[in-house]
């Protein structure tokens, strides 16, 4: 049973920055397909970026392109998501989820995540 912990939420202002970890319990570069995902008060779970097996796509939902960044420190087994230049509509949870899938087609799809952490709460002001 893979567990993920995350870490770094907060209260940050509009356009500041903040970096919320993901600790998970085993070994994930080369055997998950990784993501973060978040829940705004009243709204569905969406997708806000991925990572493949081997790190080398990194798809993000369109709104946070060009401001958030999904890295993994293998040595840790830690991944991160940098959020920057935040907005007041990038305020909810924050979940990282690890994904035992053989097809990478699913990566924005909550469904296809087998392993969630209990989510951070990221609160930006304006």
């Amino acid at each position: 049973q893979v567990q993920l912990a995350e870490s770094g939420g907060g209260l940050v202002q509009v356009g500041g920055s903040l970096r919320v970890s993901c600790v998970v319990s085993e070994r994930t570069f080369g055997n998950y397909i990784m993501g973060w995902f978040r829940q705004a008060p009243g709204q569905a779970r969406e997708f806000v970026a991925a990572i493949n097996r081997g790190g080398t796509m990194t798809p993000y939902r369109d709104s946070v392109k060009g401001r958030f960044t999904i890295s993994i420190d293998n040595a840790k087994n830690i991944m991160f998501l940098q959020m920057n230049n935040l907005k007041t509509e990038d305020t909810a949870v924050y979940y990282c989820a690890a994904s035992k899938a053989v097809s990478w087609n699913g990566y924005a799809r909550d469904s296809a995540y087998d392993y969630w952490g209990q989510g951070t709460q990221v609160t930006v002001s304006s």
